[in-house]
């Protein structure tokens, strides 16, 4: 995770900075949390296939 947290400081901040023309980086909205669902209900029927 402190990989995606140092790609969105140095790359994405300043890219919105630019493209929304934020004149601060406290302007720029900021990530709290990430959430990756999956599903399992195919394995859960099938669990041999």
């Amino acid at each position: 995770m402190e990989i995606l947290k140092e790609q969105y400081e140095k790359e994405i901040v300043p890219a919105l900075m630019k493209k929304f023309n934020y004149k601060s980086v406290m302007e720029v909205p900021k990530l709290d949390k990430i959430v990756i669902n999956i599903g399992l209900g195919d394995v859960k029927e099938n669990p041999k296939d």
